[in-house]
């Protein structure tokens, strides 16, 4: 089974192992994750595990990690980047380099780095403001920042499946696909760049189901990892928190709620129930109630993997 990740925003990792989400390059897993680090016994840093972890694609943004240097181990000095290239990967980063590769695999799999960090999002608007929902109604507009040399997630998402197909002969493969970006413009109250990462999600989507379509023996799972504080309350009103009010693509006015942490603070997530939706074998597995841990089985169940023993 070949396997890749895409996401828009600093790197995750398909099955990383530290005491900490921030530790993503060696200095600050040396300072903050020490357990982790290679000097200690540890598996490194998140983007050292990606490096080893090998997925045959991995796209997104996160190249001012790769810049960092290794702390220990056989590249102890080397900047991450250049461990990349000495192993193997293909390294693009921009969406002409990306339309350009034409195979990736073991032997040379494909590493995308699109921005620094965090991919620029694709719109943007007012801030929420205590009194914004009484405001008149604006509408979301293109990010100027985001260059169109920028691939968007529905670009990478169609490269990935074309890359992954052509060599997965009877195996099938698994794609992990992130709108990453909707959280963090969650946590900064910033509507325009949330739902504007919620419609670029939408579009991979699109694609990853026009391909099941036609493939006809593709799962295409959809969900979240948690619920968030935004919620759409009675336009034009204003609410405990803050509000913005935008003009939708119908040219009405809809008033969006942040109330969950003061103004210039991070948004903070609720425990609402989350949709999880299915498409292709194993979807009526997701139908009614499902639990979250659930999902594991079900996407092992139609790639057809064993779960391995482990003597606990």
């Amino acid at each position: 089974m070949t396997t890749a990740e895409i996401q828009d925003a600093t790197p995750a990792v398909l099955a990383s192992h530290v005491t900490s989400r921030s530790c993503y390059g060696p200095a600050r897993t040396l300072s903050t994750c020490p357990t982790n680090a290679l000097e200690n016994g540890g598996a490194g840093s998140i983007t050292e595990q990606i490096i080893a972890t090998r997925a045959d694609v991995t796209l997104g943004g996160g190249a001012a990690t790769f810049a960092e240097s290794a702390t220990a181990g056989t590249y102890a000095g080397k900047t991450l980047k250049a461990q990349a290239t000495e192993r193997g990967y293909q390294l693009v980063t921009d969406k002409a380099g990306l339309q350009a590769v034409r195979s990736a695999d073991q032997t040379k799999p494909l590493l995308g780095l699109f921005a620094s960090g965090n991919m620029a999002v694709r719109w943007v608007g007012p801030e929420a403001t205590s009194d914004g929902g009484k405001k008149d109604p604006v509408k979301c507009t293109e990010n100027p920042d985001r260059a169109s040399t920028q691939p968007t997630l529905a670009d990478m998402t169609t490269k990935a499946i074309s890359l992954l197909d052509t060599r997965r002969g009877s195996k099938g493969f698994f794609l992990q696909v992130e709108g990453a970006s909707i959280d963090k413009q969650d946590h900064a109250a910033n509507a325009c760049g949330q739902i504007g990462e919620t419609v670029d999600l939408d579009e991979a989507v699109k694609a990853a189901l026009a391909f099941a379509k036609k493939d006809g023996n593709t799962s295409v799972f959809v969900t979240a990892d948690h619920a968030h504080t935004s919620q759409i309350v009675e336009a034009g009103s204003v609410t405990p928190g803050i509000t913005v009010n935008l003009l939708t693509a119908d040219n009405a006015p809809m008033t969006i709620n942040y109330a969950t942490a003061a103004k210039g603070a991070s948004m903070q997530h609720t425990g609402t129930q989350l949709r999880v939706a299915g498409y292709g074998p194993g979807a009526a597995n997701i139908v009614g109630l499902t639990d979250q841990t659930d999902l594991n089985t079900t996407i092992r169940r139609a790639l057809g993997l064993s779960l391995k023993k482990t003597g606990r």
